[in-house]
């Protein structure tokens, strides 16, 4: 893939990414109509570099062309939505799928399951639609919605674990398992704080993985 066609194959990719963070922002200042409080921090976005279409794809078997990256590849476009409340991202995931016009095509829910090594959030990939001047065609961006702990979790594990060397992994790996616990907890106590709740008393149990994707 040269350069001048990895920019021509991101460029719908980024086209669906500001369509769906100007959603989220849309949702931040709608979702919870009779209060003033919002459920989203902090929202950042990145679109997959040209290394890492190249490595991913190669990882998968195959060559690194933007047909390829276009039929293999869900996270070219990737959206995190750091929210305040386990609640809000719940909340958040819902409004969504009311949104006629988005396809969930995945999700994966880490906060009621979290990862062996502590890992919790909340992943979907949204096929977004992207107009054109005589067409329309679908663009996927993957979310993914964490607390602001769940945030500083993550982020530290990755600083952390993966500058540290293998012989220490190990022991780095059960440190943060014991993190994870501890920040739950803590989030658990900030819960209490929640003055919106889960909006139609729709359970985290109602969003389940879709069963047609693997």
């Amino acid at each position: 893939m040269t350069n001048e066609q990895y920019y021509d194959c991101i460029q719908p990719y980024q086209n669906a990414c500001q369509i769906m963070r100007a959603k989220l922002e849309v949702l931040n200042g709608s979702l919870y109509q009779k209060s003033s409080v919002s459920p989203i921090h902090n929202i950042q976005e990145r679109i997959k570099s040209k290394k890492s279409i190249e490595k991913k794809l190669e990882k998968l078997g195959h060559s690194d062309s933007v047909q390829n990256a276009k039929d293999h590849l869900r996270d070219i476009a990737g959206i995190r939505v750091i929210c305040y409340f386990i609640d809000d991202i719940y909340n958040l995931v819902n409004a969504l799928k009311r949104q006629s016009e988005l396809i969930f095509i995945r999700e994966k829910d880490y906060i009621q399951n979290p990862k062996p090594n502590g890992y919790r959030s909340f992943h979907v990939i949204i096929a977004v639609p992207v107009y054109y001047l005589d067409t329309m065609e679908y663009f996927p961006v993957e979310i993914q919605l964490r607390t602001m702990t769940m945030d500083l979790w993550a982020s530290m594990e990755h600083r952390v674990c993966y500058k540290k060397l293998p012989e220490h992994r190990d022991e780095l790996a059960e440190a943060f398992c014991q993190y994870a616990d501890i920040l739950g907890k803590i989030e658990e106590q900030f819960e209490a704080y929640n003055e919106t709740g889960m909006l139609e008393e729709i359970t985290p149990a109602q969003i389940t993985e879709n069963p047609t994707e693997g």
